[in-house]
């Protein structure tokens, strides 16, 4: 089709590919041992999948209610109450949503004008800054440095101003697997507190923690609580990140706006999968049991590159593993990275790609929620390098 007399501006000017369609496609293109995106390749659980099967035998195939299936939204409220001392009523602080990434997006549209100012801790997830620019907002980047990738509270301090509208935090974070401790969440509250910001918590690794650490939500702490929008997905916790689906939790107020904007994106979220998840749910042992399951594969991943050349610290949170390679080359890490995948069959994400301005800390990202064979394959090829 010809488009070359359609004059336009690109709302998105700088946004390109993302890395993770890049080096998916190489992967795909070398048959490369894929590390890099952050999904399971193993089944989810067989139970599950027989509860959607049943909800949609049984005639929930037509269009759920607009803030999510009620009977979910009753199982997440009693979750958050029973993990975190937290009430959120089902009727008018929980939203069913399409994955985290929507719930994040959505509460970004409802609240961002042009010029207010956002705060993104670096390296990030890609998908908040693209929200934040497309409604005008300005992303005020606060980097963490490498290797242990903690919050220096002082300088947030520092980037606060009168046109600070919101914070946006990652706990347990991508990439870096960092938590936020309670003394973390303390010092955030402080810094919040006589102001009007808003906050937005992605949660999505919840519930993948490791050695004895808990998860500090947000949730937990009322002067954040009171300001904050609570992203969380079931794709990353059941296996089923294709799904997408997650909610997004928030006091009446918030959510009132959030729904505003919900309604005209995606209006309702698939009504057959929420039907098996408010079933599930109700069955603690399917997340509370996430963290030993996925701390074996860490710690199976880490015995595995301890013999090789790579320098790590072992992640505390997500299905993430950062490793330093500075010992095997000082290749910058898109063309290590690239070499990895063409040379030797395996694919990784260079994280300078979250980094501002590309900050290249010579580390790269590996997924280790994979079947024990995937990561045998993977770990024979990193002890060659």
């Amino acid at each position: 089709m010809q488009t070359n007399k359609l004059q336009f501006n690109s709302k998105l000017p700088k946004v390109e590919t993302t890395i993770f369609t890049t080096v998916g496609n190489l992967a795909r293109k070398h048959d490369a041992i894929d590390l890099s995106q952050g999904f399971p390749n193993f089944k989810a659980d067989q139970e599950l999948m027989q509860l959607v099967a049943q909800a949609m035998q049984d005639g929930h195939n037509q269009y759920a209610p607009m803030p999510g299936y009620f009977g979910l939204r009753e199982v997440i409220s009693q979750k958050m109450d029973s993990l975190h001392e937290a009430y959120y009523h089902p009727e008018s602080e929980i939203t069913v949503t399409v994955g985290a990434t929507q719930a994040i997006f959505t509460a970004i549209t409802a609240f961002i004008n042009q010029g207010d100012e956002v705060i993104v801790l670096k390296p990030a997830y890609d998908c908040y800054e693209p929200a934040i620019e497309l409604n005008g907002g300005i992303p005020i980047h606060l980097e963490l440095k490498a290797p242990e990738y903690a919050v220096d509270w002082v300088a947030f301090k520092a980037l606060l101003t009168s046109k600070t509208k919101m914070v946006v935090i990652n706990t347990p974070h991508n990439p870096s697997g960092r938590i936020f401790s309670k003394a973390d969440m303390l010092q955030l509250q402080a810094l919040l507190r006589d102001t009007d910001i808003i906050l937005i918590s992605d949660e999505v690794y919840e519930h993948i923690i490791f050695d004895g650490a808990e998860h500090e939500s947000v949730a937990r702490f009322e002067g954040l609580a009171s300001r904050s929008f609570i992203c969380a997905s079931f794709g990353k916790t059941f296996h089923v990140t294709g799904w997408k689906m997650g909610y997004c939790a928030a006091p009446a107020p918030l959510m009132k706006e959030f729904r505003k904007v919900h309604q005209f994106n995606v209006f309702s979220v698939d009504h057959p999968t929420q039907r098996a998840m408010a079933k599930y749910l109700k069955h603690k042992i399917h997340y509370t049991d996430l963290n030993a399951f996925y701390q074996q594969k860490r710690d199976f991943f880490l015995k595995g590159v301890t013999s090789s050349k790579f320098l790590f610290k072992p992640t505390m949170g997500t299905y993430f593993q950062l490793l330093d390679y500075s010992q095997i080359t000082d290749e910058a890490d898109e063309d290590f990275a690239k070499r990895l995948i063409t040379d030797y069959k395996i694919a990784s994400i260079p994280i300078s790609s979250f980094n501002v301005d590309n900050r290249d800390d010579k580390v790269l990202r590996f997924c280790f929620a994979k079947k024990p064979e995937t990561l045998t394959k993977a770990l024979t090829v990193l002890n060659r390098l």
